[in-house]
């Protein structure tokens, strides 16, 4: 080995440490992205509201699964079609402070009188989902209460808590609203 080989050697020795860094940094990387992605999609953030009516859980469940009728009196979600039974996919457009959406969740769930639940995903699914469910629980003789929630997970969700707490919860307070009021002047 010549003299002049030797540094060329010892530079090429050098470089290997600092791709040995790069490749711990990437893998330490992906692993707190991996962390971030899992605690996003298991750890959901919840809306909640619930209003007491006086009716029978099937006045309520009439009202709500009559979708064609959304336009008349439901201020945050103000077009709905689709078939409510399991496995369908209905095309919901929902109103808040922010505009208009339009998005296609597939039924869960569709238990007449009790609960009316559906999963919207933007994307593939694991980016912004939203399991929106309907739950009406009697209370008394012709009295019940309906709960509106909504589980949130996905990687978007934590930076949008707040909108959705400011923006959309007070949304599902005037549906809660308006539906209470279109079963009791039917």
């Amino acid at each position: 080995m010549s003299l002049t080989e030797q540094p060329v050697q010892a530079k090429r020795r050098g470089k290997r440490p600092g791709w040995r860094r790069l490749l711990v940094a990437s893998a330490v990387a992906l692993g707190v992205l991996a962390g971030y992605a899992t605690w996003s999609n298991t750890v959901p953030y919840t809306l909640r509201a619930s209003i007491e009516i006086q009716a029978t859980p099937e006045q309520v469940w009439s009202v709500l699964t009559d979708l064609d009728a959304y336009d008349e009196w439901n201020p945050f979600i103000v077009s709905s079609s689709g078939t409510v039974e399991v496995g369908a996919t209905l095309t919901n457009t929902m109103r808040d402070a922010t505009g208009e959406t339009t998005f296609t969740p597939t039924v869960l769930t569709a238990t007449p009188g009790h609960e009316l639940r559906w999963l919207g995903k933007l994307g593939p699914g694991a980016v912004f989902d939203g399991e929106h469910a309907f739950l009406i629980e009697s209370i008394g003789p012709g009295r019940v209460r309906l709960t509106q929630t909504e589980r949130f997970t996905g990687i978007l969700v934590p930076f949008f808590r707040g909108q959705l707490h400011d923006k959309t919860l007070p949304q599902f307070h005037a549906m809660n609203q308006a539906l209470a009021q279109r079963v009791t002047t039917r």
